[in-house]
């Protein structure tokens, strides 16, 4: 009964009944307003990115843009799909010449609000993010110049980055690619679920069984790292928290975060995933477990 509470609470996240009325006596409302945080409808800004309407645009053109790989058939989108909860409900992806990744997809929606991207935390925002899978060779597989010369050679393209960058003597670089899609990256999000209702201050968002599942959730311990605007996302946590899972679950050979910082005590250590849609972002963990 705990689980089915604590899952009823989690898919309130995603979707539920539009509440009627408002209260501010709800004291476990109180509680989860300090631990929580609802997702504002306006797009988040991020740091050094105008975010114009035109720049979001463009973004979105090159997210969906497969001649932005070396085999002209792979996208952002093709790991991520905006239209399956951004991710590929599979393990690992299928990337250049059929290879796979080494780690699960995690899903774009809401990914601003992370503390930094992909499960290690190697890229500090969305803009460092964007432009790692399109040179990966295991993934998209083409170098940053060939990028910018295949959209040079679309006269389209040409004009949308002199549109977005007018200041710029030579808009079309890697740069401001991932700047564009970063952009529109950060208009990804999912605003007004039950549960943002209900931090708001609709007592009616949540039904009695989900408000149990959120104080279970709470007492739990859950929302010690499932807390915050995108209910985790924002720290890092040894994979396996209480025991370390069996090989078949744990790759030994993916130690986490210690790839980046090379500190012993960050093996198999991962992001904490979000787990706002996450009836939508199965399989879960960073090995598609």
């Amino acid at each position: 009964m705990i689980t089915k509470r604590v899952v009823l609470f989690a898919v309130v996240i995603a979707g539920g009944l539009v509440g009627a009325c408002a209260t501010e006596e709800d004291p476990l409302m109180l509680v989860a307003r300090g631990l929580f945080e609802p997702i504002d409808e306006r797009a988040p800004v991020i740091e050094g990115i105008a975010g114009t309407a035109q720049q979001v645009e463009l973004g979105k053109m090159l997210y969906f843009e497969p001649r932005l790989s070396r085999s002209h058939n792979l996208s952002c989108n093709t790991c991520h799909l905006v239209g399956l909860g951004g991710i590929d409900a599979v393990e690992t992806s299928l990337g250049h010449r059929w290879q796979r990744g080494g780690r699960n997809a995690p899903t774009v929606l809401n990914a601003v609000y992370n503390l930094a991207q992909f499960w290690d935390g190697r890229a500090k925002d969305l803009e460092e993010q964007a432009g790692g899978p399109i040179q990966n060779p295991i993934e998209m597989a083409i170098t940053a110049d060939h990028a910018v010369e295949q959209l040079k050679g679309i006269p389209g393209y040409v004009t949308k980055f002199n549109q977005v960058y007018p200041e710029a003597t030579d808009p079309v670089t890697f740069d401001n690619l991932i700047k564009a899609i970063a952009a529109f990256e950060a208009t990804l999000i999912t605003p007004n679920a039950p549960f943002d209702r209900y931090l708001k201050g609709d007592d009616q968002a949540l039904t009695p069984e989900q408000k149990e599942g959120l104080e279970l959730f709470i007492n739990k311990g859950c929302a010690g790292c499932h807390g915050g605007i995108n209910l985790g996302g924002a720290s890092y946590s040894p994979f396996g928290l209480v025991e370390r899972p069996e090989a078949d679950i744990l790759p030994p050979e993916d130690k986490g975060r210690f790839e980046v910082t090379r500190t012993e005590n960050d093996e198999f250590v991962f992001k904490v995933p979000s787990l706002r849609n996450i009836e939508l972002t199965a399989p879960y963990f960073h090995s598609g477990k």
